[in-house]
């Protein structure tokens, strides 16, 4: 009985991942998944079998393309939940060739969806490599299919013509890769632990963040959008960074990367900030406050402490907030930002405050959407006809190289004349004699890929 199709994934089954059957209210910003591509399908040693064709040559058609998988840019998307439980995909097979030089059919490849902001990190042959996932239309090929195995008409010649050898599907790409998220908002809401942030996103959209009165309430990223007029933006609710936060202290170095990608950062003050008798603190240290948070900006990424920003004195439904909101005011305006009074309790100022935000973001339009735009790994793969001898410390050879470890993976060695033409490569690509020079003995075992050939200068039976 077929296995059942995740809720997310169109037909043909695994072959499209959509955003259907995300849990609402979850966040999940990292996540490691494994993705396969499909193996090519193998070549075919056939022969022309027909009454009136005594001599009928070869006729065996080459597998098709194992499938590849590509991770897409979905704008429906804002987490990496879908990855908690669903971390591995594969792609199909390609499918095997026929007799009469039927091409085998290419396999089907995956689509994954992933939100816009996805940070892909691997490794590949040995080097670091990493994608940024930011804008719609944007395609990572994630891992390449196999190529099919070619079929025995291709190794005709005035010598064989008959031959009775055809290649294995080359086995397709494997990787694990790491993913990590970081929102794409217009407007990110920074500040300390209760200053308001969580009842600001809840007055100006339609975002339901869990509100109480002590710190750390907020503990993932919340995401609103604003309409003001014809126009909407999207804000992004940081939870509460505090001193240290850069260096992971608090809930700060999960989600500064956050406010990353933002155009405009709203820096929500707590005007009516308790000191440590349960009293509004006094001017100097509501000051002392907004300036550690902007000093932990610049510590985890001092390009955020040049990005704009608007200043926003909350609790002026507190009366003691609004006696001294004034003089607050007048102490960081001196920064030279915006300053806006507000009570994001009953929504005092807020119209105000969107109104500008709105303006200020008309004035930095965001980047335009890319086209649908294919992606590769950004890796220099080098010549693929290189190659490396390693002498083991137990008297075998090693031989690395891309090209004839692939040789060697869709060699089909229950096939005697494979063994001619393993033997053929490795003399026309200079790897035999460069075995010589390294002093490769009768007898020697060399290891090239997955299969062990024993060392002989002598022709194959």
């Amino acid at each position: 009985m077929a296995r059942p199709v995740a809720a997310w994934c169109r037909a043909p089954p695994g072959a499209r991942c959509t955003s259907a059957g995300i849990m609402a209210g979850e966040f999940f910003d990292r996540a490691r998944i494994v993705v396969r591509a499909g193996d090519g399908g193998d070549g075919q040693a056939t022969f022309r079998r027909e009454k009136h064709v005594p001599r009928g040559g070869p006729d065996g058609g080459d597998g098709g393309r194992g499938g590849h998988i590509y991770l897409e840019v979905d704008v429906h998307l804002n987490t990496l939940l879908r990855f908690r439980e669903h971390r591995r995909f594969s792609a199909e097979r390609g499918g095997n060739g026929g007799t009469a030089r039927r091409h085998g059919r290419d396999g089907a490849d995956v689509v994954i969806g992933v939100p816009p902001g996805t940070v892909v990190r691997t490794m590949i042959d040995g080097t670091a490599v990493e994608v940024d996932l930011t804008m719609a239309g944007m395609r990572l090929l994630a891992a390449q299919g196999g190529k099919g195995g070619l079929g025995n008409v291709h190794f005709t010649s005035a010598q064989q013509q008959a031959p009775r050898i055809a290649e294995l599907g080359e086995p397709g790409e494997a990787f694990e890769l790491e993913l990590e998220l970081k929102l794409i908002a217009d407007v990110g809401l920074i500040g300390l632990p209760n200053a308001g942030k969580s009842t600001l996103i809840a007055q100006i959209s339609a975002a339901r963040p869990k509100i109480a009165p002590y710190p750390f309430t907020t503990l993932q990223p919340n995401l609103g959008v604003v309409a003001v007029g014809d126009d909407s933006f999207v804000v992004a609710d940081i939870p509460g960074l505090i001193e240290g936060a850069h260096r992971g202290v608090g809930l700060g170095f999960e989600f500064l990367r956050h406010v990353e990608r933002t155009r405009l950062l709203v820096h929500v003050v707590d005007a009516a900030m308790p000191d440590a008798y349960g009293d509004t603190a006094d001017i100097a240290t509501i000051v002392a406050h907004y300036h550690l948070i902007n000093r932990e900006l610049a510590l985890y990424h001092p390009e955020l402490a040049e990005r704009p920003q608007v200043i926003v004195l909350n609790k002026l439904d507190v009366p003691a907030a609004r006696a001294h909101s004034e003089a607050l005011r007048q102490a960081i305006a001196g920064d030279g930002q915006a300053v806006f009074m507000i009570s994001a309790a009953t929504g005092e100022g807020v119209a105000a405050l969107t109104g500008h935000l709105a303006a200020q973001l008309g004035a930095r339009p965001a980047p335009a959407a890319a086209p649908d735009t294919l992606i590769a790994w950004p890796i220099e793969r080098g010549d693929e006809r290189a190659f490396i001898i390693d002498a083991l410390d137990d008297g075998r050879w090693r031989v690395h190289g891309r090209r004839i470890e692939r040789l060697i993976s869709m060699t089909n060695f229950a096939q005697p004349e494979s063994l001619y033409r393993i033997q053929r490569v490795l003399e026309a690509s200079g790897i035999s004699e460069a075995l010589r020079r390294a002093g490769v003995r009768e007898g020697d075992t060399v290891a090239i890929e997955n299969a062990e050939l024993v060392w002989s200068d002598e022709a194959p039976l």
